[in-house]
């Protein structure tokens, strides 16, 4: 007997759900990414990052036969496994993936050091979003004020850390909100980070526009 032709598009399992949230956003951008449009299954692995390096052959096992692809993603920092490489990490869940059912219609995307990092980007939308319109100092200069980043630089080098600490000066909470409106809204252009190339490329190999 042949096996079911799956159904669905997509299932995509995250560490957390400030990262679910901040797909959500990204993908009504189809148009921007050069995808059609698509409504996938999200899942936050309930052991965080070092669940999803270890475990997400094991968590996503039963959705390979109702699913055409996977997508998995994580952060480097905080995983346990810190002193590998992204690429080293992504291998080791692809190859895991593709022995659970999955052959070549899984992906993992290891975010370096951590999601944050496509929070920061020149757009005025992430003044805004972060709660600094019309402060002074402008976030740019006040992140370089407190040593977080080099002048003319534009991520600051830990970015969660520089994230929490430009919240608090506004008094406003961190949620997973703000990264799914940042997501709708920054110029996909403006990213140049290696993992959301790697995201972008991916996406645009199974799901191309007609």
């Amino acid at each position: 007997m042949s096996a079911p032709i799956p159904q669905k598009d997509l299932v995509i399992l995250t560490a957390d759900k400030n990262a679910q949230f901040a797909l959500r956003g990204l993908l009504t951008r189809y148009p921007s990414l050069g995808i059609k449009e698509l409504r996938p299954d999200f899942f936050v692995h309930p052991e965080k990052d070092p669940g999803v390096l270890r475990k997400s052959h094991d968590f996503l096992r039963s959705f390979s036969q109702s699913h055409r692809h996977a997508l998995i993603i994580m952060d480097r920092e905080g995983c346990g496994a810190e002193q590998r490489s992204r690429e080293e990490m992504e291998q080791q869940i692809e190859t895991a993936m593709s022995s659970s059912g999955w052959q070549d219609r899984s992906a993992a995307v290891v975010i370096d050091p951590e999601l944050d990092i496509w929070v920061w980007s020149d757009s005025p939308h992430v003044d805004a979003e972060l709660g600094w319109t019309n402060r002074n100092p402008p976030l740019s200069r006040w992140l370089e004020e407190k040593g977080f980043k080099q002048e003319n630089e534009v991520k600051p080098a830990r970015p969660k850390e520089a994230l929490e600490a430009a919240l608090r000066v506004v008094r406003l909470p961190r949620s997973s909100a703000i990264y799914e409106s940042l997501a709708r809204k920054v110029s996909l252009s403006r990213c140049t980070d290696a993992a959301f190339a790697k995201l972008r490329q991916t996406l645009r190999g199974w799901f191309p526009l007609a």
